[in-house]
């Protein structure tokens, strides 16, 4: 005789494991309105860019899809400014930003996350006060410091405001306190020296972190816009944001479809950059949280 311990469990089915119906309604309805917050305005500013002249961007008569679908304002955005020499400046600040981060996150980061040291604790407090004064505050200072370096006008005073960020440091600390003492004492029995243990135990370990690195690093100094605005002056020097924002000008003959193109130009690239680690990404967000 089967008894009912005998009887095998039924199985719920799959949605079920989410919550119930109602719940699984209510949250597909805030992930919805999330992702229209979020989306809704590049989708908007995509379809505006491909209305033709013609047609309204702005008022009541204005409809949400072009009627007659035209990539006219993206041939004026690259007729009116040198996008090319806007891309391949801001493509190396980028470069340089990218890699003083890394470079200085990731040894600072492990430097911070080993114990025994003096004046490790006096280093972290600076970290953390630095990162609750706005940009705004040391603006003027920085300015006047890259004035007197002769850096005005250039790429590389665009740069050395943010060679290297507090936030990305605690970032590759907290990446880094996550690995297990044990391996590390591990790997010092078997001879590795500390630049073989950082190289080959920590890095590989924190890939997730220094992926959320990358990615920041590359946002910030690509979509920056204050700092070149006060820095360069010539247009050869100037970077995407900043060169497709004279597209505003009444130089230029004002048309809102051109201004919208060159917006989409602008974020494109960070777009990419996110599909293709945006798995790194969440994982080294998690991993690499900042821990006290």
């Amino acid at each position: 005789m089967t008894t009912a311990v005998d009887r095998p469990r039924r199985l719920l089915p799959r949605w079920r494991e989410y919550g119930r119906p109602r719940e699984l309604v209510v949250r597909y309805l805030l992930l919805l309105l999330v992702l229209g917050l979020t989306v809704g305005p590049l989708l908007w500013q995509f379809l505006a860019s491909l209305k033709g002249t013609g047609e309204d961007v702005f008022g009541g008569n204005a409809s949400l899809l072009p009627h007659h679908p035209t990539l006219r304002a993206y041939r004026e955005v690259f007729e009116q400014v040198p996008v090319a020499t806007y891309i391949r400046n801001s493509l190396l600040v980028v470069a340089l930003s990218v890699a003083s981060q890394l470079v200085f996150s990731t040894t600072a980061g492990y430097m911070l996350s080993k114990p025994g040291w003096k004046g490790r604790k006096a280093v972290w407090v600076v970290l953390v006060a630095s990162m609750m004064f706005p940009f705004e505050s040391i603006m003027v200072s920085l300015f006047l410091s890259i004035r007197d370096l002769g850096l005005v006008d250039n790429l590389v005073g665009v740069w050395l405001p943010g060679f290297v960020g507090a936030i990305n440091v605690l970032l590759m600390r907290g990446a880094f306190l996550a690995v297990p003492r044990e391996i590390e004492d591990s790997a010092m029995l078997d001879g590795a020296n500390e630049w073989q243990r950082f190289r080959h135990l920590y890095l590989p370990s924190a890939w997730g972190a220094i992926m959320v690195v990358v990615v920041n690093t590359f946002i910030s100094a690509w979509d920056d816009f204050l700092w070149p605005l006060i820095v360069l002056r010539s247009e050869n020097h100037m970077t995407l944001t900043l060169g497709l924002s004279r597209l505003q000008s009444s130089s230029f003959g004002y048309d809102q479809r051109v201004v919208m193109a060159g917006s989409v130009i602008s974020v494109v690239p960070v777009l990419v950059l996110f599909v293709i680690t945006q798995r790194w990404f969440y994982r080294g967000v998690s991993a690499g949280a900042v821990k006290l």
